[in-house]
C-alpha cells in the first residue's frame, strides 16, 4: 500500500547527502547538526493537518532544516488531500510502512486515541523519535501505557506528548517556585477546562457519508484493539463520541492541564481516584463519553489535585491560559500560587496567619506556543536531549490519573492504584 516510493527516493537524492540519507542510521543522521530532520505524519486527519501546518511554517517561514517525507492514513481520500497540500513524496494506509523507511527520523502521531500507544511503541522500537498527541493512550490501555513508560525509558529516543500547554513558561517558572519553597509544602491542586463541544457545537464533522471500507478505507485498521463493531460513517468520522475509542473531557482534554499541576506539585503515583461526570448536554443516541466530567485524586505525598469541566459551558469564574483551560492554583502550607487574571503575572499569596510573608508577583515571559512546542522537539532530536517540556515518563503519571478516573466513573467507586506492583486496583 505504499505509494510513490520511487518519487521519494528521487526526491531525496536532490537533496545534499540525500541518497546517504537513505541508508544512514536515523541516530547518526540526527546527531549531524548540520543536516535535515525528515519527519514523517502519522494521522491525517484535521490534527495531523494543524502538525503539518506548524511544520511547514517552521521550514518555509523559520527555514528550520527539516523535510516533510511521508504521511500514512487508514482513509486514502484525506491522505492523498495531505499529500497535494503539503507537497510530501510518500505516502501509505499502513503506519508500519513508514516505520520501515530508513530515510525517516521522526514521526508525529495524530491518530485516534486507542492507536497512540502502539504507533509510539513501534516507532520507538523502529529507531524513530516519537511527538504523539495526548493522550498517550486510551482509557483501559494502562498496561499498553506501563510498557510504553517503561519501552521510551530504556531507549535512546526522543519523545513529546502532544500537551502544547506545556510550552507555556508560566508552568516552568510555578515549577521553580516550587522547588524553591516558596508555598511550603505543596498540599492541594486545582485545575478545569470548559469549552463548547467536542470539535465545536456540532461535533466532528463527517468528511463523507457515502464513504464504505474498501481499499480507501481501511475499517479493520481503524479498529485496531477496539471491541469488532459494523462499520458506520460516525464511529470512523466521529469517533470522539464512542468509549471504544476515546474518553471525553477526561482523556481528551484534561492532560491539557492535569499534566503541569502534576509537574508543578512533583507528585508521583496517585494512591486512589475518584471520577464522577455524565452527558448533561449533548444526549443523543450516539454519544457514550460524558459531556461533563470531575475528579480528585489522593496522592500519598499528602496532597490531592482536582481537575472540573464540562463541554456544554465555556464560561472562565477564574483566571486561564489558553482556550477554555482555567489557570492552576497550588495551594502549599505556607501560601498559593496561580496565574493573575492579567496573564501577565503569576501570583504568591500567603496564609493570613503568616503575617510575616508578603504577597508576592512574578513576571511570565511568553505565553502558550505551538510552534515553539514543535521547534523544542525537533531542537531535541538533533542534540539528542531526551528531557523534554512532557515526557513520557511524566504522561504515565497524568495518564494513570485518567484511566483511574474514567475506570471509578464506569465502575461507580473509588479506584486505588498498587505502586508496589504498579498496578491499577478496581
Amino acid at each position: 500500500m505504499m505509494q510513490d516510493t520511487n518519487t521519494r527516493r528521487e526526491f531525496l537524492a536532490t537533496t545534499a547527502a540525500g541518497a546517504a540519507m537513505l541508508a544512514a542510521p536515523a541516530l547518526v543522521r540526527a546527531q549531524n547538526l548540520n543536516s535535515r530532520i525528515l519527519v514523517a505524519q502519522i494521522g491525517a486527519g484535521s490534527r495531523g493537518g494543524g502538525h503539518l501546518s506548524v511544520l511547514r511554517h517552521l521550514c518555509e517561514e523559520e527555514k528550520y532544516p527539516l523535510e516533510i517525507v511521508a504521511a500514512c492514513d487508514v482513509y486514502r481520500p484525506r491522505l492523498e488531500k495531505r499529500r497535494e497540500q503539503f507537497n510530501i513524496p510518500s505516502g501509505a494506509m499502513d503506519y508500519r510502512e513508514i516505520l520501515a523507511m530508513p530515510g525517516v527520523d521522526a514521526v508525529f502521531i495524530a491518530t485516534p486515541d486507542h492507536h497512540h500507544g502502539y504507533q509510539a511503541m513501534d516507532a520507538i522500537a523502529a529507531g524513530k523519535d516519537v511527538y504523539c498527541e495526548k493522550p498517550v493512550t486510551h482509557w483501559r490501555q494502562f498496561e499498553l501505557t506501563k510498557r510504553l513508560a517503561d519501552a521510551v525509558a530504556a531507549s535512546d529516543r526522543v519523545f513529546l506528548l502532544g500537551t502544547q500547554a506545556m510550552s507555556d513558561p508560566a508552568w516552568r517558572r510555578m515549577k521553580e517556585l516550587v522547588k524553591e519553597g516558596v508555598i511550603g509544602q505543596p498540599i492541594f491542586g486545582e485545575t478545569g477546562f470548559f469549552r463548547i463541544g467536542d470539535w465545536g457545537e456540532r461535533g466532528m464533522p463527517v468528511d463523507d457519508p457515502d464513504a464504505r471500507p474498501g481499499k480507501d478505507l481501511d475499517w479493520i485498521a481503524f479498529l485496531g484493539d477496539a471491541p469488532k463493531k459494523p462499520f458506520s460513517v460516525d464511529r470512523f468520522f466521529r469517533w470522539r463520541m464512542f468509549e471504544d475509542y476515546a474518553g471525553g473531557p477526561s482523556t481528551d482534554l484534561y492532560p491539557h492541564v492535569l499534566t503541569q499541576v502534576i509537574d508543578i506539585m512533583g507528585v508521583g503515583m496517585p494512591e486512589v481516584v475518584v471520577g464522577v461526570g455524565d452527558i448533561c448536554r449533548y444526549n443523543d443516541e450516539l454519544r457514550e463519553v460524558p459531556d461533563t466530567f470531575n475528579l480528585i485524586a489522593q496522592y500519598p505525598e499528602k496532597a490531592s489535585i482536582s481537575v472540573i469541566g464540562t463541554q456544554g459551558n465555556d464560561y472562565q469564574a477564574v483566571g486561564f491560559r489558553g482556550s477554555g483551560q482555567r489557570a492552576p492554583v497550588i495551594r502549599g502550607w505556607e501560601g498559593t500560587l496561580t496565574v493573575h487574571p492579567n496573564n501577565k503575572e503569576i501570583v504568591f499569596t500567603p496564609l493570613r496567619v503568616r503575617e510575616a510573608r508578603e504577597p508576592a508577583r512574578f513576571p511570565i515571559d511568553g505565553a502558550e506556543d505551538m510552534t515553539a512546542y514543535f521547534r523544542h522537539f525537533l531542537d531535541c532530536c538533533r542534540t539528542r536531549q531526551r528531557e523534554t517540556w512532557s515526557g513520557m515518563e511524566l504522561a504515565f503519571r497524568t495518564q494513570t490519573v485518567l484511566q483511574m478516573a474514567m475506570l471509578s466513573w464506569k465502575r461507580g467507586r473509588a479506584v486505588r492504584f498498587n505502586a508496589r506492583r504498579r498496578r491499577i486496583v478496581v
